[in-house]
């Protein structure tokens, strides 16, 4: 059977992902093959990794999402700041912050507490949003 790798995520909008590259191409230029970067059609907000689930199940979350997400009322973001999981000292993801409004939040809980309905494990990690514009490779070698 073939798994299909999910997660819920907010798409942020192309100019943003594009402003973001461009205001991000010193860093790029200083780390270069020290980190993965991440095309900017792949960044977006994630709001819940799930992991691997079968075609059926994706029918299940489509369905979940379809009546969590019926009354989300749009919302906007800000861009806030650069910076690392887990600390800076060691870098394994390099991300740029947003500015979450309560609204953003909410949905996020909202779809936390759905998909464990579905019986998919909590993050018990806090909620930080962002979006991932690299990850620092595990060995580089000269």
């Amino acid at each position: 059977m073939t798994l299909l790798r999910v997660f819920i995520a907010v798409e942020t909008p192309l100019p943003i992902r594009q402003a973001i590259f461009v205001q991000t191409e010193s860093l790029r230029g200083a780390l270069g093959d020290l980190v993965r970067w991440a095309p900017v059609e792949n960044m977006h907000l994630t709001l819940k990794f799930i992991g691997d689930v079968s075609p059926a199940n994706v029918e299940l979350l489509s369905q979940m999402l379809t009546a969590e997400t019926m009354g989300c009322a749009p919302f906007r973001m800000q861009i806030g700041g650069l910076g690392s999981f887990p600390t800076s000292r060691r870098a394994r993801v390099i991300w740029v912050g947003i500015q979450a409004p309560a609204a953003l939040a909410s949905l996020q809980r909202g779809i936390q507490s759905a998909a464990a309905r579905l019986g998919y494990e909590p993050e018990t990690r806090p909620f930080s949003p962002h979006l991932t514009i690299g990850r620092v490779r595990q060995q580089v070698r000269a």
